[in-house]
């Protein structure tokens, strides 16, 4: 490796491209990494760290209002966006600087710059030319905005975090979870939120009950839903509104913002792979193998880029596993049959293992569980949103292959619950288990 200007070059300066610079300069390989943007990537400067402090902003309207109910005496409170908006853009700042004192401290190179590929082992940064033993893409992935006449006038993710005023009405185009979790944040913030979707199916990978749930309580809150709704056009109005067209017939919806969460594809374009003899799949993605390597022995590719699955903790283990096995001596994979997974929307919903649809495709029949219960906090606030967890299980072995819940806290109750359900634990250790009262968490080892 010598003879190369670096062991490993890494395109990409987000979770996964970190993880595997410093993992590889630990094990002593000469790392350089390249990034056009900000260190941290998508997750760190414009995904789910800004977006998750925006939703803990969003949750004190409901806050303040049950903090009455609890015998505090609470003002009627005004909301500024500014202040959050700039609390939050310099936390991910600072996340930021610490993202490149990280890779400094592991003699990790910074380039700052688009990097394009110029052949197997070779990498041009500007007017730059480097050469590396083994490259590494770990560019993630951008917004996907549907091409229709005016879609310049609506914003993405990308931009939602930097607005300089919140509007009074906005049309989230989605049903994934970034769309339901803007939705609820923005319908927070007291903006009349309105969701059109092309199907009349949101958040499909979810288990069935539980995101029927989320969309009777979104429903509830004031939230708007269009389904089965295709959008045609947007179009400017002489006072600064807009004007959103669907096809079909279907009645025109004028708002104040339009906000794509459309999907994301890979940001593969002009990254010049096919200097290295790689062809993208249809979905712009570059394929890989178990163990990362693209069909160009010395190229690899890790992250949303990949399109295997999209979400920071995989990038971060695929990194690692990358920089173990090629520069470690310790070769080992990621496991992707159980992840988990949350959508921190208003109430938050998280899952892990099989639904109960996947279940029965799979097995023929399986045996589920449920608790449905309103959380101590909610009946005394006078709130009657009600939880919903979800047990699905093996119908003869008895382990359990999934659970699934929605309701305050879930992702945290269901980070702890998915140890058990990697571990193949079974429904009667649960049942064996002593309940945590008065918690809601009790609820998991409670149902028969």
């Amino acid at each position: 490796m010598a003879d190369y200007d670096f062991d490993l070059f890494v395109i990409g300066a987000g979770s996964g491209g970190v993880r595997a610079s410093r993992v590889a300069a630990a094990h002593g390989a000469r790392v350089a990494v390249a990034e056009e943007y900000r260190v941290g990537g998508t997750c760190v400067i414009r995904g789910c760290v800004p977006k998750k402090l925006l939703v803990y902003g969003a949750h004190f309207a409901e806050d303040l209002a049950d903090a009455r109910r609890f015998g505090w005496k609470v003002p009627t409170c005004d909301f500024d966006w500014t202040t959050l908006r700039d609390n939050v853009l310099a936390e991910v700042k600072r996340i930021e600087g610490a993202y490149g004192t990280t890779l400094a401290s592991n003699n990790v190179e910074t380039i700052l710059g688009r990097a394009i590929v110029t052949g197997p082992n070779s990498v041009r940064v500007g007017e730059t030319d480097y050469t590396a033993a083994k490259i590494l893409i770990a560019t993630g992935a951008t917004p996907d905005v549907p091409a229709i006449p005016g879609a310049e006038l609506g914003i993405t993710s990308n931009e939602v975090f930097d607005l300089p005023s919140l509007p009074k009405r906005i049309l989230i185009a989605g049903a994934g979870y970034i769309a339901n979790e803007f939705a609820g944040i923005f319908q927070q913030f007291g903006a009349h939120v309105t969701l059109v979707n092309r199907t009349d199916v949101i958040l499909r990978q979810y288990e069935r009950q539980i995101v029927e749930r989320l969309l009777a309580i979104s429903m509830a809150k004031g939230i708007e839903f269009k389904f089965n709704t295709t959008m045609e056009k947007i179009e400017r109005l002489e006072s600064g509104a807009l004007k959103v067209v669907f096809a079909g017939g279907a009645e025109p919806v004028e708002t104040d913002m339009v906000l794509f969460a459309t999907g994301r594809r890979p940001n593969t374009k002009g990254l010049g792979l096919e200097a290295a003899g790689i062809q993208l799949d249809d979905h712009g993605a570059i394929p890989v193998d178990a163990d990362s390597k693209t069909v160009a022995d010395s190229v690899y590719a890790v992250g949303d880029v990949t399109n295997r699955v999209q979400l920071t903790p995989v990038a971060i283990r695929e990194g690692h596993a990358f920089a173990d096995s090629v520069f470690g001596n310790k070769p080992w994979r990621v496991d992707y049959g159980c992840i988990p997974s949350a959508v921190f929307s208003h109430p938050p919903l998280a899952g892990v293992g099989l639904t109960e649809e996947q279940a029965r495709l799979s097995l023929g029949s399986c045996k589920t569980y449920t608790a449905d219960f309103r959380a101590m906090k909610n009946v005394l606030a006078g709130r009657n949103e009600r939880a919903l967890y979800k047990m699905v299980v093996h119908p003869e072995t008895d382990v359990v292959l999934g659970i699934h819940m929605i309701g305050p806290d879930s992702p945290e109750i269901l980070q702890a619950a998915a140890v058990a359900v990697k571990a193949k634990l079974t429904k009667q250790q649960f049942d064996e288990t002593v309940a945590l009262h008065p918690s809601m968490a009790e609820e998991l080892v409670l149902m028969r």
